[in-house]
């Protein structure tokens, strides 16, 4: 932000200045040129007074200051033709023989009775001429002209420094306002970058950050104002949520063993033909213990009040995997692990234990005898990938979009919460990843866990 600020700054100013200095240049040369041919014109004037009468008497023209001030001016010259365009004073010829400027068109203006001045090209130069041409005469009598010329080049080299010295204000003032605009970006950005700091800590969920810094402007300390309340009343309610969460399942948990306790003394002294419903209220007492434990997850998942930690998915992949070896090979499933040495991930603690114990309840329990269920850890693009597949029957596309509703159960009515699929799609929100269903390479599903890998680490790291 203080990179984008500072370029519209620059931006501005540079556009300001472009606006205001190049009118400015373009100005100055008009400016010279016409001071020039201004001053050259009034020299042209009283030179032609001055020579005037020795014209009209046939004398020689005395003017040796003017033409050697003239000759010494670097690039100047002044020329006094007579009537025939021959000249008879000339400062780059002092003294020397009458030379033909009959056929210049500012002399053959000025012996016609006319005044010019401006800018023509020079063969004899090799640049443009600035020139100023006057009749000689009164009285309607021309007597001859005078003529007063500049090479272009010497005014373009005023022009050029000009030029240069306006390039130079402006780097001059790019540069001032490029510093006070740092200064500027920085006291304008500094309360922003403290919010957004405080904004990520609280999406990665430490509930207790704040705005340190109230300074800044009126808007942005009102904002800051704003999201530290924001802070402290989700921070309450999920303090109030965690509380209850702890409450309900003690509350909830003791009812339900002393229960099934109950139920379990009446079922063993029930006559035999009522042995059978007890066992089935047992039975219905213990999806409703899962039920309760399942709803619990959900509600701690989503508090979020644990951090994301770095640890290990290969290797909480074999110990769960390990763990649940021996129920597979008593349903006759065969329980496979494809795993790197390690594979570091962001994770709340315990939840990539509870999500594979979920996955794995789920594929043993669609896997039939003789099949297997495989367990892998692949690498992804700045994640990493837990698998788990079996080679059930399947899903169809419809039911996996919804399979991980809470409540959701297909397939196999009275069995099951339809919550372990929510469990693990929310553990894997709260650690910052993602958990679809797709086919399996066999026929069943895919059941996909990603987790962003811990920073800095690699895979074999």
């Amino acid at each position: 932000m203080t990179r984008r600020l500072l370029g519209t700054y620059l931006l501005i100013t540079g556009f300001v200045l472009l606006v205001l200095i190049i009118p400015l240049g373009r100005t100055f040369a008009s400016r010279e040129e016409e001071n020039l041919l201004s001053a050259i014109d009034r020299d042209a004037t009283v030179v032609g007074s001055l020579v005037e009468e020795d014209l009209e008497a046939g004398r020689g023209i005395q003017l040796d200051p003017v033409l050697a001030r003239y000759n010494q001016d670097p690039g100047g010259r002044i020329v006094i033709v007579d009537t025939a365009g021959i000249s008879v004073a000339d400062s780059a010829n002092i003294g020397g023989p009458p030379l033909d400027f009959s056929t210049r068109p500012e002399i053959q203006a000025a012996l016609a009775g006319e005044q010019t001045s401006g800018r023509r090209p020079s063969e004899t130069v090799g640049d443009d001429l600035l020139f100023v041409a006057r009749p000689i005469g009164s009285s309607g009598r021309i007597l001859g002209a005078v003529r007063i010329t500049y090479p272009a080049g010497s005014l373009n080299d005023e022009i050029v420094d000009n030029w240069l010295r306006l390039a130079l204000l402006s780097l001059v003032v790019l540069a001032s306002v490029a510093a006070v605009g740092v200064t500027l970006a920085k006291q304008v950005t500094r309360p922003v970058r403290g919010l957004e700091a405080a904004a990520r800590s609280l999406a990665e969920g430490d509930l207790t950050s704040r705005v340190p810094d109230q300074r800044g402007a009126p808007e942005l300390r009102s904002l800051g104002q704003t999201f530290n309340e924001m802070a402290a009343r989700l921070e309450s309610l999920v303090a109030a949520q965690s509380s209850f969460v702890a409450d309900a399942s003690h509350q909830l948990r003791t009812p339900l063993t002393a229960l099934q306790l109950r139920l379990e003394n009446l079922a063993d002294a029930a006559p035999p033909e009522e042995k059978a419903g007890a066992e089935a209220a047992i039975r219905e007492i213990h999806r409703l213990s899962h039920l309760v434990d399942a709803l619990l997850a959900i509600a701690r998942a989503e508090a979020g009040t644990a951090h994301p930690e770095t640890i290990d998915l290969a290797a909480v992949a074999a110990e769960r995997t390990h763990a649940w070896e021996a129920l597979a090979a008593e349903s006759g499933v065969e329980l496979t692990l494809t795993a790197p040495p390690t594979a570091p991930v962001r994770a709340v603690p315990g939840a990539i234990e509870q999500i594979l114990d979920n996955l794995l309840a789920n594929a043993l329990d669609a896997t039939p005898e003789g099949r297997g269920v495989a367990v892998e850890v692949d690498e992804g693009r700045g994640t990493w990938e837990l698998h788990v597949c079996d080679q059930g029957h399947g899903m169809e596309p419809a039911d996996m979009e919804r399979a991980f509703d809470r409540f959701y159960s297909k397939g196999k009515p009275g069995k099951g919460s339809g919550l372990g699929l929510a469990i693990v799609h929310q553990l894997a929100l709260t650690s910052g990843g993602d958990a679809i269903l797709r086919p399996g390479p066999d026929g069943g599903i895919d059941a996909v866990v990603t987790m962003i890998r811990a920073r800095g680490v690699g895979a074999g790291d």
